[in-house]
């Protein structure tokens, strides 16, 4: 697997990780329109439209993932350098991720914020429990992302070369 392959990898997962955030925000609301929905769809709404807030979270994750990508490459080029000094690279990718870190976990916790501020507009207590249920795993889950990168760089850096053929 090349870096290139792992790079594509990690943002098929953190494009899947907001898919699944915006789904687990949104969709029971969703399912609620589509259950009391007249035959005939009615004109969009400003209801329907993205929020100031979704749009403002939609560039901040345009952002952090340009970020994790610069990680990424600092990442590749520490494995690169390194030349097989297993403790040198563990110890330089380590300080990469520690830097990266920070901003992780404040655009997690923008997303956890904007679960729950639509949680509280919600009328829906099934769907607010779901909400809220769900935003602990989406923090968890953007919070490692620089892990997963670092895990996942590391990983096809000492996997042998694939034979050509």
């Amino acid at each position: 697997m090349s870096s290139l392959d792992v790079l594509q990898e990690t943002q098929m997962s953190f494009r899947t990780l907001l898919v699944a955030s915006a789904v687990l925000a949104f969709a029971a609301p969703a399912a609620a329109l589509a259950q009391t929905a007249p035959a005939t769809p009615p004109p969009a709404t400003a209801a329907q439209a993205p929020t100031p807030e979704q749009i403002a979270l939609e560039a901040k994750a345009d952002a952090f993932k340009a970020r994790m990508e610069a990680m990424a490459g600092e990442m590749r080029t520490v494995i690169t350098a390194s030349g097989g000094d297993q403790a040198s690279a563990n110890s330089q990718l380590d300080a990469i991720a520690a830097r990266y870190q920070p901003e992780a976990d404040a655009f997690a916790a923008e997303v956890v914020a904007l679960i729950n501020a639509e949680a509280a507009k919600s009328t829906d207590e099934a769907e607010k429990a779901q909400m809220l249920a769900a935003a602990p795993q989406v923090q968890t889950a953007i919070g490692s992302i620089p892990g997963q990168i670092r895990a996942s760089l590391v990983a096809a850096a000492s996997a042998p070369a694939a034979a050509p053929q």
